[in-house]
């Protein structure tokens, strides 16, 4: 389900962001402390690029290697730049330890299966490589708020109208997500044998005011409506 939505809606994926420009900025600037200094990375379900081109230009931070299944999406990458490869994040079409650092960024809550995803990382990675997981926590406001749109299938109840943001994100994409917690992803990833765990969050304001400023990423995952966990590969 949720690859044809990406495919059916991928303009208007880009087009949230776009009219979201400081939330889109504050998890631009997370997802970059997260990296740290990323080496080779693969970005795993890259979407459009807009994350990786906006790294690329405003940060100096260069990931050029992609992996997504939806080929609209993927045709979008390209033109910004990328070399992506058709493939989901549960059979990533790569090599063992080809990366120093794997980026899941929004993509949790659209696998299926995402043992089989962290599994997949911990294979593409070399030793010592570290994998970045970003996401809405299911516990979060957004998280929340999200669900709650998606199960009445529209932003316009009287309820939600009051406190939804003034750009709100298109229900199809809510509706597509499996939300999880930080918890949830964090016992996983540690079953599969990742450590080192650091925790890095943005949009501490109600997602109704979130778009108001930017937001420097801060340590935790306790405040966040946007999560990035970096865990390391031995």
């Amino acid at each position: 389900m949720a690859q044809s939505v990406f495919d059916e809606h991928a303009e208007k994926y880009d087009s949230w962001f776009l009219a979201n420009p400081r939330v889109l900025e504050s998890e631009v600037l997370m997802i970059r402390r997260a990296l740290g200094e990323p080496g080779r990375a693969l970005s795993v379900g890259c979407g459009s690029g807009l994350f990786e081109h906006i790294l690329r230009t405003s940060h100096g931070v260069d990931i050029r290697h992609g992996v997504e299944p939806a080929a609209e999406m993927a045709a979008i990458a390209r033109k910004r730049g990328m070399e992506v490869t058709a493939g989901t994040a549960e059979q990533l079409p790569c090599g063992d330890a080809e990366f120093d650092t794997v980026l899941l960024n929004g993509v949790p809550s659209y696998t299926a299966d995402l043992e089989a995803a962290f599994h997949e990382a911990f294979r593409a990675l070399r030793p010592g490589g570290h994998v970045v997981v970003a996401d809405v926590p299911a516990e979060s406001s957004y998280g929340l708020v999200y669900r709650l749109a998606a199960e009445i299938g529209s932003w316009e109840h009287e309820h939600l109208r009051k406190v939804a943001p003034p750009h709100p994100y298109p229900v199809e994409f809510a509706a597509a997500a499996r939300w999880r917690t930080t918890p949830e992803k964090v016992e996983l990833l540690r079953r599969l044998g990742f450590e080192g765990f650091e925790f890095f969050q943005t949009l501490t304001r109600h997602p109704k005011y979130s778009d108001e400023l930017v937001e420097q990423p801060i340590p935790g995952f306790d405040r966040g409506d946007y999560v990035a966990i970096r865990a390391r590969k031995p």
